[in-house]
């Protein structure tokens, strides 16, 4: 048997360390090679490893949440052959914090009488997993200790009513893994309401490490509220004849084009008015003082994602018709809330469209996306009577949020900005007209 050292790869151009976001694996796993292993993460981009080898993994780096050098080891294996350590001068890798003999055993790996709980469908491919006891419905640690688990586990736990107070963690420091909630789950220790359907009281106060893609947004957010004196703008817009275009263009679809929103139009509307505003499709480097203002507008689209919001890119929105605009969102929306997109399809944005949806409010005061200088959303649209021509008359209203960064956009630019999108929207052919 050898012994055989995954190190850290460059997971990206320049990249010298990652985030370890969520194991897949443990010490005493046996895994076949290619299977998941282990997800790190830098900047917004979210990496999953594979084994490079089959074997037995005999010792894991680096907590969840913690920052692993790239070239540094990851996961050590117990392999047939010799591996790529030699044990006398071993390559120059540092030991772990807390080796253990490849023959001890995890303590909480010792056999049990009953059988494994069956495979379901969160088990990892490729990961054969230690026989996992069937647990009774008692808690696993004192009141107050906060249970470990990923983001991901949490939302399984909660959707199958599950206290996480009462499932055993077989991970690293008593994490607990998909395997253990299926154990759980499978002996019988389901969270059931009380009898009664009366009120329970709620105690305790949970803390979570902020790690991963949460940690990323959160220093990005205060990058930008920290530095960027913003200017917020809310425009009132009539888009009622907006609407009933595009109510007629879908009717009107064919089958390989994608359904049309809002967003192709407010897209459209932000490339036409761009050229004569050009302050506003700009990155400030502040620490230069140089601002670079772009022709070409790379649209950052806001995206909620399970994890956490990620912005995807449309470059060369302005080269693009409403059919391919809606095309090319859904798409990155798609692998964004999938966790596929490209670390080039999550950069190199030069002015930000933001959404809610159906949440969108009366109004919002959005976050600029450092370090570009504005940042567009559009707000709700809601049936109301307006007065038009002295008639009170029923038109779809909405409004036009937007944040500006003071330094570089003055306010009647912004306001002449947004008035200028108020009325192509308001007139929807002048979307369509050469400016």
């Amino acid at each position: 048997m050898g012994r055989y050292i995954f190190k850290l790869p460059d997971v990206g151009e320049g990249t010298a360390e990652a985030e370890i976001v969520d194991w897949h694996v443990k010490v005493g796993d046996v895994v076949e090679e290619d299977a998941l292993v282990v997800d790190v993460m830098t900047d917004k981009a979210t990496v999953e490893l594979t084994a490079p080898v089959s074997g037995k993994v005999t010792a894991t780096h680096g907590d969840v949440g913690a920052m692993a050098a790239v070239g540094g080891p990851l996961i050590e294996f117990e392999v047939e052959g010799e591996g790529n350590v030699s044990e006398d001068a071993g390559d120059g890798a540092e030991e772990p914090s807390e080796p253990k003999p490849i023959e001890t055993p995890e303590p909480e790996q010792k056999p049990e009488p009953q059988p494994a709980a069956k495979s379901g469908p969160e088990s990892r491919p490729g990961v054969k997993p230690s026989v996992a006891p069937v647990h009774a419905a008692v808690a696993t640690r004192k009141a107050g200790d906060k249970p470990l688990a990923s983001p991901a586990v949490r939302n399984r736990a909660h959707e199958l009513g599950v206290s996480l107070q009462y499932v055993p963690g077989s991970g690293p420091a008593g994490r607990i893994t998909h395997q253990d909630l299926d154990a759980y789950v499978a002996s019988g220790g389901r969270v059931t309401a009380p009898a009664g359907g009366g009120y329970v009281e709620r105690h305790g106060v949970h803390e979570e490490k902020v790690i991963g893609l949460r940690r990323k947004i959160a220093e990005k957010m205060q990058i930008s509220k920290r530095n960027i004196p913003h200017f917020a703008y809310v425009e009132e817009v009539d888009v009622t004849e907006l609407e009933a275009l595009r109510q007629h263009l879908n009717a009107g679809r064919r089958d390989d084009q994608p359904k049309l929103t809002l967003l192709p139009f407010l897209m459209r509307a932000m490339v036409q008015a761009v050229p004569d505003f050009p302050q506003v499709n700009a990155i400030f480097d502040e620490d230069a003082g140089v601002l670079h203002t772009h022709e070409a507008v790379h649209m950052g689209i806001a995206t909620q994602t399970p994890n956490g919001l990620m912005v995807p890119v449309v470059r060369h929105a302005e080269a693009l018709d409403l059919w391919q605009a809606a095309r090319e969102v859904s798409r990155l929306a798609a692998a964004a809330r999938d966790g596929k997109a490209k670390r080039e399809e999550l950069s190199g944005s030069t002015i930000t469209l933001t959404s809610l949806g159906p949440l969108g409010g009366v109004a919002a005061t959005p976050v600029i996306n450092h370090p570009e200088v504005a940042i567009i959303g559009p707000n709700r649209i809601i049936e109301r009577p307006v007065v038009r021509d002295g008639q009170i008359v029923v038109r779809k209203m909405m409004n036009l949020s937007s944040s500006f960064d003071h330094r570089i956009v003055d306010g009647y630019d912004a306001a002449a900005f947004i008035q200028r999108m108020k009325g192509m929207l308001e007139h929807p052919a002048t979307l369509f007209m050469d400016s």
